[in-house]
């Protein structure tokens, strides 16, 4: 999941682990080598009248000098015992880490924000001698992709502080998996313990009907539908009244797939919302579209409205752009994401497992 992504980040932190050198100039004791050496050493003392002394992160194999990349032309500044990340030389990596994530498909405004929340967080920062130039980049995107990616949402938790039944209303573009991902949703909410019915409410596209129909059966759960091409708010305002007479905890309604600037759908969709008065309105969309999902998540937030999204397909997305980015572009939470075609393949969203897995070393 995310493993394009995750192996840009990778490689930058491998490339420091195993080849930055820090190299100073002679010390007032007329010592020369590394940085890290010395702060291991406790060799770094600096008077306040000298002044900071400015260091650059090179890297040197014989007399070849090696590309730089984004954390080893991060300077610093050493002063007794703390050093200062410095703006000096940063301005050129910070390109290269936005352009790994716009090459990623992150979204623009997704991107601006983690190198902001970068540069801002590491500028003028003093940090404690004896921690590792890594540690603190690390640290610092991660911060930054936990910004953007937000705090995601706490579905059982809602469900169960919340008047039965709650009414989850599912919305997207057609051919996304929204129909599945209905099926799945209802086997991880069966799991928790709640009782679920499923509402046909897609009565608009050939054969919707009958899939939702065969994911009920195999998951053992109630189907409410009517007639191919009749009113979904009917359909939906009937499943509701069928879990208020049988008890049942969770309405999931399924509905034609659409785009925003499809007028009819669009009244469709209001007169649904207006007849069944949803708790949750949910937009589902997949991974592998990139920037157009994140597109696509803004028009329906913008025109539309929704409470939170589902990405679908994230396993095989190479880049996992979306992933990063839909949530902060729609400004809703991302609820869940799907990773593989199993009912039980799809993941409540965690942002802190995503960003740990980015910035994990096993890439």
């Amino acid at each position: 999941m995310l493993e394009g992504l995750k192996k840009k980040i990778f490689s930058v932190r491998r490339s420091l682990e195993e080849s930055v050198t820090e190299v100073s100039p002679k010390d007032d004791s007329g010592r020369t080598g590394s940085v890290s050496s010395q702060i291991q050493e406790g060799c770094v003392e600096r008077d306040e009248t000298q002044g900071p002394l400015d260091l650059s992160l090179t890297e040197r194999q014989g007399d070849q000098k090696q590309e730089p990349s984004f954390i080893r032309k991060v300077s610093t500044l050493v002063r007794e015992r703390e050093f200062i990340v410095s703006s000096k030389n940063l301005d050129e990596p910070l390109f290269e880490l936005e352009m790994s994530l716009l090459e990623s498909d992150v979204a623009l405004v997704a991107t601006d924000a983690i190198i902001d929340h970068v540069r801002k967080d590491l500028v003028g920062s003093k940090r404690k001698i004896g921690r590792s130039i890594d540690d603190i980049i690390t640290k610092s995107l991660s911060d930054a992709l936990l910004s953007v990616l937000g705090e995601g949402f706490d579905l059982i938790s809602y469900i169960r502080n919340h008047p039965r039944p709650v009414r989850i209303l599912f919305t997207g573009v057609n051919g996304t998996g929204k129909t599945t991902t209905i099926a799945k949703v209802a086997q991880f909410l069966t799991k928790q313990g709640f009782s679920v019915v499923l509402g046909a409410g897609d009565t608009f596209r050939a054969g919707a009907i009958e899939q939702i129909d065969v994911h009920g059966k195999r998951l053992g759960l109630k189907v409410i539908a009517h007639q191919e091409g009749s009113d979904p708010s009917a359909v939906l305002f009937d499943t509701v009244a069928y879990a208020k007479a049988h008890g049942i905890d969770i309405v999931l309604g399924d509905t034609a797939g659409r785009f925003h600037n499809k007028a009819n759908l669009m009244n469709q969709l209001a007169k649904i919302k207006r007849v069944i008065e949803p708790d949750l309105v949910l937009y589902v969309d997949e991974a592998v579209a990139g920037n157009d999902a994140v597109v696509r998540a803004q028009d329906f937030a913008d025109t539309v409205g929704m409470d939170g999204i589902i990405l679908t397909k994230v396993d095989m997305d190479p880049k996992g752009g979306a992933a990063i980015s839909i949530a902060y572009a729609a400004k809703k939470p991302l609820f869940f994401i799907g990773i593989g075609q199993g009912y039980d393949d799809i993941v409540a969203f965690d942002p802190v497992s995503v960003v740990n897995e980015l910035l994990s070393g096993d890439a």
